[in-house]
């Protein structure tokens, strides 16, 4: 609950960007500035690691929003879902400590799209997740990425995913919703 003041103000700063100056084009890196709150620090005095997940989202809403695929998605009655992320710790953000969440679209494969997020401070990395998320239907089933980009009415002009990202998406798959996935430990 204690990062929904910050996404209200996120969602309502990009309405206000996009309506002020356009649409970006999807492969625009966007930004948003953050600060280190009390309720983001974990018992060793640095941003929690739990928190860069819900701090990363203020980025893909932003994102989201000031693409336009926000509004897109919403008369489609279509809704985007992270299939999996994995984060990478360089350096810690402290209490206070301003940082700036850049994320981009990164790329696609046949099923999914595909999100950078960075924690990035005076311009240097502290903390990057990629995220694979899918396009869902309200109604049922997956939106196919060819109607995606239909709706859209632009061309797939996403970069060529790169290749550590397409295995890092076939390892840490896990089966498919109509397959079982019994826990087993090995």
């Amino acid at each position: 609950m204690n990062v929904i003041w910050r996404t209200l103000w996120t969602i309502w700063r990009a309405r206000r960007l996009l309506r002020r100056d356009g649409a970006l084009d999807p492969t625009t890196v966007g930004r948003v500035t953050v600060r280190t709150l009390p309720t983001d620090i974990d018992l060793l005095g640095h941003m929690n690691n739990g928190r860069y997940g819900s701090l990363f989202d203020l980025g893909r809403f932003d994102l989201l929003i000031r693409t336009g695929l926000w509004d897109l998605l919403s008369e489609q009655r279509w809704y985007a879902v992270v299939a999996s992320e994995t984060v990478t710790f360089r350096k810690s953000l402290e209490l206070w400590q301003v940082f700036t969440v850049e994320s981009r679209l990164v790329g696609h494969d046949d099923k999914s799209t595909y999100l950078m997020h960075r924690a990035v401070v005076d311009g240097e990395v502290y903390a990057e997740m990629i995220v694979r998320a899918r396009f869902l239907r309200r109604s049922g089933g997956v939106v196919p990425l060819e109607e995606l980009f239909a709706a859209l009415h632009k061309p797939d002009s996403l970069p060529e995913l790169a290749p550590w990202v397409a295995e890092w998406a076939t390892a840490s798959a896990l089966p498919s919703t109509k397959k079982p996935a019994p826990s087993i430990w090995r």
